[in-house]
């Protein structure tokens, strides 16, 4: 889907376009590329420039530039957002994997890539580079990443976790499979070559064919040694005449970029390797022959070959890594868990203990508790026989205090009585002891 906006000024076109990267490679169909062509790109007026929302993964997303960087910091700024952040609901996270591109529009090998994954989340709306390309760089004549005044950006997402299927390779591949612009696109890039003044010689961009070279009429069938050398001869000369010349600046430059990449780790030029775009750099070191002593035909199979071997290098160097991180990792892992286990074996046998004491513990409180149930029976039963014979008490107490009068008064008469009787006692008594001397 192409589809044509004016962005901010009037005077600012942009144009862009959504495909599924269907047929790349065996494994690349959850890839979403947007190309993304901004013309009249030096009166861009603002500080950033969005472009339209497109949907990958069921999400709205959207690329925002900064043509002076979102820190003045003379690069151009170039990240991917999520556009439809206000809609989603509170602690939203959308994944990604992208791959964010600059395309030299003179030779799309030489293009500025760089891959990333990322979480994206409420306070984290946008990834991408601050200091994607340098605008040194970017203005560079010399350079097509500004192009007729046309900048052309292209990103590259798949929300597929799995991972890998976004690289530099996938994006240099597609336009030469054909997932580029249009004919007329490339008719513009080659009328932007023929008006730009550099300082190469004559540069064309053929569009890319498959069909196998004609057999060339009245060609004998086995050549003589004589005609070898004559269409080689010819060859080397229209090669060379045709040939780019790089100056001995040009090939000092691509020589600090060799040397750069390779003062740095293995690893390390893996992680910065989009930093590092150096198959330019050896093919202008392969093609200079201004030297006092000019490369030997070895030496420059070398250096043409030094590309893919500082890759292929690099690639082993991270798959060690991450083989020795993944070791380390499960290293780690293996010792937390003995470390757990051998705390859970004693903690068990604590715990173990602890339960026997207990159940000791609740083995004498049930004996006591027996005890002082039985004891408590007891009590209830004594508690019980007090109350019936208060009872009981009471009733014969009651009794007594209704016939009380009467045994007052019987005491008194029978006080009188016994008074009586003493004083009738002592009569005779004395009577007695009046007489006793008479029977002696």
């Amino acid at each position: 889907m192409e589809v044509n906006s004016k962005s901010g000024s009037n005077l600012t076109k942009v144009i862009w376009r959504i495909e599924t990267l269907n047929a790349v490679g065996d494994s690349n169909g959850g890839v979403t590329k947007v190309t993304w062509r901004i013309q009249n790109f030096s009166r861009i007026k603002g500080r950033k420039l969005c472009s339209e929302n497109f949907a990958v993964g069921g999400n709205k997303w959207n690329i925002v530039i900064y043509p002076k960087g979102d820190n003045n910091n003379d690069h151009l700024s170039v990240y991917l957002d999520v556009a439809d952040s206000a809609t989603l609901p509170s602690g939203w996270t959308r994944f990604a994997h992208y791959g964010l591109a600059v395309i030299d529009q003179i030779d799309r090998r030489n293009s500025i890539t760089k891959v990333a994954s990322a979480e994206f989340k409420a306070k984290e709306l946008g990834w991408g580079f601050t200091s994607f390309l340098a605008r040194i760089e970017l203005n560079d004549p010399k350079r097509g990443y500004l192009l007729n005044d046309a900048c052309l950006v292209e990103v590259y997402i798949s929300t597929d976790k799995t991972g890998g299927l976004i690289s530099r390779e996938l994006i240099l591949k597609t336009d030469l499979d054909k997932h580029e612009t249009e004919e007329t696109d490339r008719v513009t890039v080659k009328a932007a070559v023929d008006n730009q003044k550099t300082d190469r010689v004559t540069i064309t961009i053929p569009p890319p064919t498959r069909s196998s070279c004609p057999t060339v009429a009245g060609e004998p069938e086995v050549s003589t040694e004589e005609d070898m050398k004559t269409f080689f001869s010819s060859l080397e000369s229209e090669l060379s005449s045709s040939k780019t010349v790089f100056s001995r600046k040009e090939a000092k430059e691509a020589l600090a970029k060799v040397e750069a990449a390779l003062n740095l780790t293995p690893y390390s030029f893996y992680l910065f390797r989009n930093c590092y775009p150096l198959e330019k750099a050896f093919i202008i070191l392969a093609s200079f022959d201004c030297s006092p002593t000019t490369l030997t035909i070895e030496q420059k199979n070398v250096l043409l070959a030094m590309d893919e071997s500082i890759k292929e290098l690099a690639g082993r160097a991270d798959k060690a890594k991450q083989t020795k991180e993944h070791f380390t990792e499960k290293e780690s892992n293996k010792l937390t868990l003995t470390h757990t286990l051998d705390h859970n074996v004693t903690r068990y046998m604590e715990v173990e203990s602890e339960v026997k004491q207990m159940e000791q513990k609740l083995a004498a409180l049930h004996k006591q508790v027996e005890e002082a149930q039985k004891k408590m029976e007891n009590m209830l039963g004594e508690r019980e026989g007090i109350y019936r014979r208060s009872k009981e008490m009471k009733v014969e107490l009651d009794a007594l205090g209704k016939e009380w009068s009467e045994y007052e008064a019987n005491a008194k008469v029978a006080e009188e009585e016994a008074k009586t009787v003493e004083a009738e006692w002592g009569r005779m008594k004395r009577f007695i002891s009046s007489i006793k001397h008479k029977y002696n």
